[in-house]
């Protein structure tokens, strides 16, 4: 499906919605969230009226993006939020200048968790085609490269087979974006074939990652890292060479394996294995339970995975990577939580450990994260009460891309300097004059959506 254009300029730049990614039922907006809805519309108004634009232009424009975080700022203020704010100068929703120079930018931006769903699944429902994902991705988002991963599926069918998955790197690389679009090997150690197959993945397809949900099995029952299943997969990993494990941990599937979802193995395995790198996927984040200051008694959530690597020492191995997706797109909703998430993950992980990724294109084009991202500040009170670090131009870029640079192995200086002369970024830059993204979300919205999508696939996520 074709997105359409947001041509009457109703849509807010920024997706404050209730889209999930499909794992988890979608969570209604709290009071505060529509308030900042209503209240982003208002000033896209007025201040399109004083720019002497139209709705739709000014919503495209850097003004735009500015007017609707501004009003978000304004609406957390009222409803006591202080952990954070999107820093922008208050005249940015006027001043394109002002706009531009919070919210665009520089960075290698390499999200380590994106999703192309092919034939057998979420494309007959609106998750468009291939030319949807490069316009998402590539063009309406600065957005240099990508990891395409999986979710997790029996053999037959699979939602997402790793040869569609493959066409879907092979257009970008016809676009001449080469190695703009990487590939992870869905592995499930716990199904019968899976580990087996590891091979080919490897040899004729050339994934960089494996893909794994502790909490998923054939039968309903999930698995922990440091049992049997887990020890096969990290063995074969080690002997192919490819030593990431990218795994699923948080955004439980429901009371059913629950505790496989949890992190409590990532510091045993990593302890263990510290040549081998374990990109913990969602930081152990669980939607509708709110994260704090670190608890390192609770065990669940983002606490739980600090928790893990800590109490085992693995922490000093620096293999544990803490991961982004649908993470920061949730707290992004309500600043204190969002400062409490990615401040105890920099103070207790370290700022070389945290990854970007979106989980889009579920949520879009993830422009709209990005530049909630770089324009987000933790408070001066929650830095001083907490410990956590000011979110520093340095930091950010860390984040955004130069730390997923160790565990893939990519000279950031050299594939930097390739992407930025590749004919998928002169695209880019001419598309950029007459932009037109549509600022649409592609996941479940309703609890009737997310369990029809369930019914597409077996009845659950598994």
């Amino acid at each position: 499906m074709k997105p359409l254009s947001d041509h009457d300029g109703r849509r807010l730049p920024v997706k404050l919605d209730t889209t999930s990614n499909g794992e988890f039922a979608p969570v209604p907006l709290s009071r505060a969230n529509l308030a900042a809805n209503r209240r982003a519309q208002e000033c896209a108004t007025v201040n399109a009226r004083r720019r002497g634009m139209r709705r739709r232009q000014f919503m495209v424009s850097a003004c735009g993006v500015a007017s609707t975080l501004l009003a978000f700022n304004e609406v957390n203020a009222a409803f006591g939020k202080t952990g954070g704010t999107f820093a922008l100068d208050a005249e940015a929703a006027l001043d394109p200048q002002l706009a531009a120079a919070a919210l665009d930018g520089r960075e290698f931006i390499f999200d380590v968790q994106g999703h192309f769903v092919g034939e057998h699944g979420l494309g007959r429902v609106g998750l468009g085609g291939v030319d949807a994902f490069v316009k998402d991705v590539f063009l309406d988002s600065d957005t240099d490269m990508m990891v395409l991963s999986f979710i997790p599926s029996r053999r037959n069918p699979e939602l997402l087979s790793i040869a569609e998955a493959d066409g879907a790197r092979r257009l970008v690389e016809e676009l001449q974006g080469s190695r703009r679009l990487l590939l992870h090997g869905r592995v499930n150690p716990n199904q019968p074939g899976d580990v087996e197959d590891m091979d080919e993945l490897a040899e004729r397809w050339g994934v960089v990652a494996w893909k794994t949900y502790t909490q998923w099995g054939p039968q309903g029952v999930g698995y922990f890292l440091h049992e049997p299943p887990g020890i096969r997969l990290i063995e074969k990993a080690r002997a192919l060479g490819v030593k990431n494990i990218c795994v699923h941990k948080g955004i439980p599937f429901g009371p059913r394996s629950y505790e496989h979802s949890l992190c409590g193995d990532i510091g045993i395995v990593a302890q263990r294995f510290p040549d081998v790198n374990f990109l913990v996927y969602h930081s152990g984040f669980i939607p509708r339970e709110r994260e704090g200051p670190y608890d390192p008694d609770r065990g669940e959530g983002v606490d739980g995975l600090i928790a893990a690597v800590l109490q085992t020492g693995a922490v000093a191995h620096g293999n544990v990577y803490a991961e982004l997706g649908s993470t920061w797109r949730y707290v992004m909703r309500d600043p204190d939580q969002a400062a409490h998430t990615v401040g105890k993950l920099l103070k207790h992980l370290g700022e070389d450990n945290v990854l970007w990724g979106t989980d889009s294109i579920w949520y879009g084009s993830p422009q709209d994260q990005i530049q909630a991202f770089r324009s987000f500040q933790i408070s001066e009170q929650f830095q001083a009460r907490y410990g956590y670090p000011a979110l520093t131009p340095a930091i950010r870029a860390k984040i955004f891309g130069l730390n997923a640079t160790r565990p893939y192995a990519i000279a950031a200086g050299e594939i930097v300097e390739r992407i930025r002369n590749d004919a998928l970024f002169e695209r880019r830059l001419i598309y950029r004059s007459a932009p037109d993204p549509h600022f649409l979300t592609y996941g479940p919205k309703t609890r009737r959506e997310f369990l029809q999508l369930r019914r597409l696939h077996g009845g659950d996520p598994r």
